[in-house]
């Protein structure tokens, strides 16, 4: 199966002057109206007080204005997560002073985003950031959630997920094992630049590379129950653990051949098992964040294609989100977090794209 790309664009003009950073983009097809919706945290930076999430919409083509959605003065806002079901759509996003603090919220709209419910945590009173922490939730064949979640505390990074038979009433936390070690040292030569610049929450580099784990899985069903999560790590490559049962119990995280600069990835599965993986194709615990690529899976990740570059010249492109709608795939990631780009990609039976 090949790949090629169509079209990319801007959400924002990129002139703009409605922020200083922007990142951590999701998005979600509204199948009624034709529609795409983005959202993405912004203000001065990330864990500033005047961050919020912010929407852009896609009609006929053509992007909307951005809306400052939702907002709580002094109050950083962070990761949004969108899921459209049945006529209902969700935006979940964590709110607090720095990872290692921050709790989820959610709220949900029935116009497809054009008024919401006021904000609520998705957990009443649980101080863990229970449900998906970046990547969009995975609805398995039994109808169930499951949510890709991680913890990080000042030390160690976990991933879990979070299974609700109820659409999110009810969560059931289950954890993903792995074994830590001992950080990775980093070689100051491939830092990426947006660590040096404090673009990070957390602006202590030795107390960053003292971090070890995985966090924000992303997840595939591949046959009824069982299910599987690749992961970011601290370690140079990502890491994949699976399922047989639902999500009840995982095997532990173990590394792949995969790259990984210590940044966010997302996969989707096409409807004929294709898997497409979007990520930073960059070896190496806080390396830098370009390019930007997609990859492709035809026998359930275990092999990848040569990556697809959606963009390649220096900068940081980071933080990829995926879904698909038949075969044609759409990407949006972080563009110096001035912008957020979306690009749409289509089966190209010419092979002049991607293949696998």
């Amino acid at each position: 199966m090949h790949f090629i790309k169509q079209s990319s664009q801007f959400l924002l003009d990129v002139n703009h002057q409605l922020f200083n950073n922007c990142h951590a983009s999701t998005l979600v097809a509204l199948p009624e109206s034709e529609q795409l919706l983005v959202a993405y945290f912004a203000g001065q930076k990330e864990a500033s007080g005047d961050t919020a999430i912010w929407l852009s919409r896609c009609v006929k083509g053509e992007w909307q204005p951005a809306q400052r959605t939702i907002a709580q003065d002094g109050l950083a806002h962070w990761n949004p997560v969108l899921h459209y079901q049945c006529g209902t759509l969700w935006l979940f996003y964590k709110v607090g002073p720095d990872v290692h603090h921050w709790i989820t919220r959610y709220v949900t709209s029935g116009d497809g985003g054009y008024s919401w419910s006021k904000p609520q945590e998705l957990v009443t009173g649980d101080s863990f950031p229970r449900g998906p922490v970046k990547n969009k939730l995975l609805v398995m064949s039994n109808g169930e959630w499951l949510a890709p979640s991680s913890i990080e505390n000042d030390r160690y990074w976990d991933a879990f997920v979070d299974i609700s038979a109820d659409l999110g009433e009810r969560w059931q936390r289950v954890d993903i094992p792995i074994a830590h070690i001992d950080p990775v040292s980093a070689n100051e030569r491939d830092i990426w630049q947006g660590l040096k610049d404090d673009a990070l929450w957390e602006t202590d580099l030795q107390r960053v590379f003292e971090w070890d784990g995985v966090i924000q899985p992303t997840l595939w069903e591949s046959e009824s129950g069982q299910v599987h999560a690749m992961m970011r790590s601290t370690r140079g490559r990502i890491y994949r653990s699976d399922s047989m049962d639902y999500g009840r119990s995982w095997c532990p995280a173990y590394e792949t051949a995969l790259p990984n600069n210590n940044s966010g990835i997302d996969v989707v599965r096409l409807e004929n098992g294709t898997l497409v993986l979007a990520c930073n194709p960059i070896e190496g615990n806080w390396n830098r964040r370009y390019p930007v690529s997609i990859s492709v899976s035809q026998d359930n990740g275990k092999t990848w294609s040569i990556p697809l570059d959606l963009e390649n010249g220096e900068g940081e492109f980071s933080y990829p989100a995926i879904i698909a709608d038949g075969e044609t795939l759409h990407v949006t990631y972080t563009w110096n977090r001035k912008n957020i780009v979306y690009q749409k990609i289509t089966s190209d039976n010419d092979n002049n794209g991607v293949s696998s």
